[in-house]
């Protein structure tokens, strides 16, 4: 004899879309983001910085209203400099969207902040397995290896990135200030 359960239908449907929802699908479109970087590597420098926030944009977006809320919260607590909650934000992102590249690269801003540069480099390696032209991964591999008195590999992570964004500010600063510790010139 079975029991009949009259609402299990529906919590299982409920369960089903909570799922469903949650899942990332690919939120972005791999043939925009190319146009993206045909126009940043041949843009001037105004018109570059906007195809790069276009970029970031796209990057931003995970396919799930619920990954995107994760990768807000994150943001969020960086920015209010809460390290730990960005930390534990961007966690549960990865483990609920291990192939979003974004996670991985804001957790290693994260881990950067608080010092655990190993678990950092860790995350950028992650970032850039799934999304190699990430440039702001790539600079922030960059940093991490200069703060870890690395010049020589820090110069060529800053160099990766003007290959992909030739108008980056951050790095065209970063080169100048190696350029005395690298070969012994200024490039």
């Amino acid at each position: 004899m079975s029991v009949k359960h009259p609402y299990l239908n529906r919590i299982v449907a409920a369960g089903f879309a909570v799922v469903m929802f949650s899942l990332p699908a690919t939120g972005q479109n791999p043939a925009r983001l190319d146009d993206l970087f045909d126009r940043l590597e041949q843009a001037e420098p105004a018109d570059a910085r906007r195809a790069a926030r276009d970029i970031e944009h796209a990057w931003a977006q995970s396919g799930s209203a619920a990954m995107d809320l994760l990768l807000g919260r994150g943001r969020d607590a960086l920015e209010a400099g809460d390290s730990q909650a960005a930390i534990e934000h961007f966690s549960a992102l990865i483990d609920h969207a291990p192939d979003f590249a974004e996670g991985w690269h804001m957790r290693s801003v994260a881990f950067s902040r608080v010092g655990r540069y190993g678990l950092a480099l860790a995350d950028i390696e992650q970032a850039l397995a799934l999304n190699p032209r990430h440039f702001n991964a790539i600079h922030g591999l960059g940093v991490i290896l200069e703060e870890l008195n690395q010049p020589d590999l820090a110069h060529r992570a800053f160099t990766r990135v003007l290959a992909i964004h030739p108008h980056h500010e951050a790095v065209t600063k970063a080169l100048e200030r190696l350029g005395s510790q690298v070969g012994g010139s200024e490039l």
